[in-house]
């Protein structure tokens, strides 16, 4: 009995894993993190679970039918995002079509609307799981298979005699030590990269959820939820040596920290660091991170245990702007951030939004000259996108604000943008400002010269290049 787990094909260079799910101006290609852990309770389980990830191949669907036609899978997953569900909901049929699977819709689309997915899916998606799925799909087939009644299984939305059922939902997984590690023994992890960290890079997701109460983030309130859940130290590190016996040789890359705050639990960062300076792994690494969690003490530990480049959603330069998103920062934590980052050896990614509400553009331009005083080593901006199932939609909802007619206007033609306007500030213009602010930024006499004698391979310059020319388009 076969099971596909598939990352499934949309646009070239579409980036699932991201938080603004969409081909992004660097042409960021991350590793299906949670489709990773799905398969690797599969296989745990005993089951015969195949990982794919058809961006990464560079795979389109009808790649995705030959797949199907070939494996016969008697269950197929495949992940959601807002603006990819129409063509989600396709590669469903696909594998109805061509082996009539049963299909487990997951993601944080198909969790924040379950009943609208199945109701526009007409029949092609069989179950949603709602929220953290790595438990919530091996427990679907395992009834499935056993015969069992799927209202058993909490976290899941199905048809039952033509009407929708929810179950109820289900706890988030508090063990996370408990989960087997991810199947990345089915990625080429080469496959992966991003502007901003040494290629190949590779995710570690030490933990889940986050306690903050940002309006606009989809992770902790659609997937993880605000309770921030730990794995050990040993854990965590035992995975990262893992996946160092698995490196190619020929390259050192880095190991990413994708928590959504690394540096919340002082304690628990300082266990990490410690294991490994212990074990003496050597690995170049780097973290997620929030401008209020500045440490000189703590930053230097991470830097004595390889740690390379923070990573911080700043969001804005405008403190109107950060207090309306209920951020929880000041202005004056996040140069604090910087300053003590740049004390204990390491570098600060600066992560800018633009069209947040109560968005001018007098407060952008605030925000760019913020960004570009901050001495930064790297940033980005994005395009404010509310995503179904976060506070900022239902605010844009219920304002007026949101001018796409269909989820396939979440994207242009596949790139990430807006799809908000207010009444003093234009689509046109905030998508005008995350290229001005990116075009600014990268081609500042110092960043050209500092990106010229960084660059560490030809391709490594053809992906950096490709970040700074579609800034500039």
């Amino acid at each position: 009995m076969k099971i596909l787990v598939i990352n499934e094909p949309f646009v070239p260079y579409f980036c699932r894993t991201q938080r603004w799910a969409a081909r992004t101006r660097g042409r960021v290609l991350r590793p299906p993190d949670w489709l990773a852990y799905a398969t690797a309770v599969l296989e745990k389980d005993g089951f015969d679970a195949e990982l794919y990830d058809f961006p990464a191949r560079n795979w389109g669907k009808p790649q995705l039918r030959e797949l199907i036609r070939k494996k016969q899978p008697r269950y197929v997953v495949l992940d959601s995002t807002t603006p990819s569900i129409y063509s989600d909901i396709e590669c469903a049929g696909i594998a109805k079509e061509e082996a009539d699977s049963v299909i487990i819709m997951v993601g944080p689309h198909a969790s924040a609307v379950p009943d609208e997915t199945l109701e526009i899916s007409k029949g092609k998606i069989d179950i949603i799981v709602r929220g953290e799925y790595d438990y919530s799909v091996r427990d679907i087939i395992r009834a499935l298979e056993d015969g069992s009644n799927l209202e058993n299984v909490p976290g899941i939305s199905y048809r039952k005699k033509g009407q929708i059922v929810h179950t109820p939902h289900r706890p988030l997984i508090e063990d996370l030590d408990a989960l087997p590690l991810p199947a990345w023994h089915q990625l080429d992890i080469l496959k992966y990269y991003a502007g901003d960290k040494l290629y190949p890079y590779m995710n570690i997701i030490a933990g889940r959820g986050c306690p903050f109460r940002c309006i606009f983030c989809l992770w902790p309130q659609v997937m993880h939820g605000r309770h921030y859940r730990l794995r050990s130290a040993k854990n965590v590190v035992d995975e990262m040596e893992y996946n160092l016996s698995n490196w190619p040789k020929i390259k050192k890359g880095e190991l990413f920290f994708e928590d959504d705050t690394f540096t919340i639990n002082r304690e628990r960062a300082f266990e990490i660091c410690q294991e490994l300076l212990d074990r003496k792994l050597g690995v170049t690494w780097s973290a997620n991170a929030r401008s209020d969690t500045y440490d000189l003490d703590l930053f230097k530990k991470m830097k004595e245990a390889g740690c390379r480049d923070l990573v911080v959603g700043f969001e804005s330069g405008d403190q109107a702007i950060l207090n309306r998103i209920k951020k929880g920062i000041t202005l004056n934590q996040s140069r604090e951030f910087i300053r003590t980052a740049h004390r204990a050896g390491l570098l600060v990614h600066g992560c800018f939004v633009i069209g947040l509400p109560g968005e001018t553009e007098s407060s952008i331009k605030t925000t760019l000259r913020f960004a570009m005083e901050a001495n930064l080593d790297t940033l980005q901006f994005s395009g404010s996108i509310p995503f179904p199932g976060t506070e900022y939609y239902d605010y844009c909802k219920d304002e007026g604000l949101i001018k796409a007619t269909s989820w396939a206007d979440w994207l242009d033609e596949g790139e990430q943008t807006t799809v908000v306007e207010y009444p003093n500030l234009t689509k046109t213009q905030i998508n005008h400002y995350v290229d001005k602010g990116l075009r600014d930024f990268y081609f500042q006499p110092r960043f050209m010269f500092k990106f010229l004698f960084n660059t560490r391979s030809f391709s490594d310059l053809d992906r950096k290049s490709t970040r700074l020319n579609s800034s500039h388009t």
